[in-house]
């Protein structure tokens, strides 16, 4: 039986070594080029069962060989590999037919399972060429990290289906960002993009700000007003907090979902909802499932794509690359340009940022209003930090704040007296304690070990005292996504 060729553009050369050596290894033949041309060549002349190639070659881009690729031979697969790793390039991957896509460094255990889906993959259905509209080079999102990475390829899978999509992430993270790109690079990005926040909207007035009203529905309705289901007609509806929203209002939503189409308030023929719900909350739906207040059927209804965005102490290294983007954005708005020095990117990346990108971005834009020095420095960072109140809680040595000798007991006691004394469902009797607490000791812990072990389910089990058994019901019920690095395994 003849083994399958594998052909690899790059202008790497240690990088082409080390996926031959990978693939030769895993039983595949391989011939590799660091010329675009070459690689083109070989397709003309039927050679080759899958491509593998970088975006950036000295002689084209790789993006530009797969429309020519696909329309040459379309049974052949294209993984494509960069440097890059921007929503631009993993979208613009996966819009020109791309079968995968995969930020350097990957994992080449990762790279030899793609592989193998690729070659196993039924050849696809010719037909008339998609047409897409080709992302600007002006990014939505901001971040390389492998917790943007993942958020990326999410984003980018989706742009040729109209699946719902939950979005959890706290407060500040960008959850509307996401939604946005999701419409602005998928089949509805023609149609209207309306966002709703549901926790805004009083709860006597929900239903007829979703579904509209006629006149006469009720008191004060002199006409009739469209619902932002008519609204957003052929395009997008994002359902920001929704679990803010109320149970009845969550019935009516389901019924929607369930029967595709709604009638307004006061009316008396259906309409057809022509919509692609993508949903948002900061909330654990699962808690709320359990206390009664959220609609087990409707979150399985909402949850077909869940998107987890991380809180930005979980994606240190995008801290600097975000506060020169708010600086860049405030010098296109007319003010001075300005940078930030090595010592003072460290100083952010040590804050604890409650208040997320938002916190972040606000800071930036005060600095550039109340400094007029082009170079910000840490000395800088650290007198705006103190001044917002929250710096010295943070470094206390003593009292309630978290001193250098604090042992994790009673870091725990401490936030557990905040949280006994305060409630933060608004005032109301606290209900399910333990479990609320266990469930955020153990999703942190569980997390950040994965975390340490790259996504090694076994080092993370073993590390964590666990049947791997057990680690993964955790991972699933506790919503953890599941990360994959190169610690630990071969990586390029």
């Amino acid at each position: 039986m003849t083994l399958p060729t594998i052909l690899i553009a790059d202008d790497d050369r240690s990088i082409r070594t080390v996926l031959s050596q990978a693939l030769g290894r895993a039983g595949y033949q391989v011939r590799t080029t660091a010329s675009a041309a070459a690689l083109w060549q070989w397709v003309e002349d039927g050679e080759g069962d899958l491509v593998i190639t970088d975006v950036v070659m000295p002689d084209e881009n790789g993006l530009d060989l797969i429309p020519r690729i696909r329309r040459a031979r379309p049974d052949l697969r294209v993984l494509v590999m960069s440097a890059q790793s921007t929503l631009v390039t993993a979208v613009k991957a996966t819009q020109r037919g791309a079968f995968e896509y995969l930020p350097k460094p990957f994992d080449l255990t990762e790279l030899l399972a793609v592989v193998e889906r690729a070659l196993a993959a039924p050849a696809p259905v010719t037909g008339p060429a998609l047409q897409t509209r080709e992302p600007g080079e002006r990014m939505p999102l901001i971040g390389r990290s492998m917790a943007m990475q993942d958020i990326y390829r999410i984003i980018a899978r989706l742009t040729t289906s109209d699946l719902t999509v939950m979005i959890n992430g706290e407060s500040g993270t960008g959850k509307e960002l996401v939604a946005r790109a999701l419409h602005d690079y998928g089949r509805r990005r023609t149609g209207p993009f309306i966002a709703v926040n549901v926790a805004a909207i009083p709860q006597e007035f929900i239903e007829a700000e979703l579904f509209g009203h006629e006149r006469g529905a009720f008191s004060g309705a002199t006409a009739r007003n469209s619902g932002r289901f008519e609204q957003a007609a052929g395009g997008t509806l994002f359902l920001d907090e929704i679990g803010d929203m109320p149970l009845e209002a969550q019935t009516r939503l389901l019924r929607v979902l369930q029967d595709g189409e709604f009638t307004t308030a006061g009316g008396k023929h259906s309409v057809k909802a022509n919509v692609r719900i993508i949903a948002a909350t900061h909330r654990d739906l699962h808690q709320a499932i359990r206390a009664g207040t959220f609609r087990e059927d409707l979150f399985y209804r909402l949850n077909v794509v869940p998107i987890r965005i991380p809180p930005l102490r979980e994606r240190l290294e995008d801290i600097p690359l975000l506060a020169q983007h708010f600086l860049d954005q405030c010098a296109e708005d007319g003010h001075a340009p300005k940078v930030l020095t090595d010592d003072a990117a460290a100083r952010l990346q040590g804050w604890r940022w409650p208040g997320n990108v938002r916190e972040l971005e606000n800071l930036m834009r005060r600095i550039t209003a109340l400094y007029p020095q082009e170079t910000i420095t840490a000395s800088l960072i650290n007198s705006e930090l103190a001044d917002t109140g929250r710096d010295k809680k943070q470094i206390a040595p003593t009292g309630e704040g978290p001193g250098n000798d604090e042992t994790l007991s009673d870091a725990v006691a401490r936030h557990l007296r905040h949280y006994l004394a305060t409630d933060e469902n608004g005032g109301g009797p606290l209900h399910d304690i333990y479990d609320k607490v266990i469930a955020e000791v153990e999703r942190p812990l569980i997390r950040m070990t994965l975390a340490a072990t790259r996504g090694n389910q076994i080092k993370a089990a073993a590390m964590l005292g666990l049947n791997r058994n057990t680690l993964r019901k955790k991972i699933r019920d506790l919503d953890i996504p599941v990360m994959k690095g190169p610690a630990g395994r071969e990586t390029v």
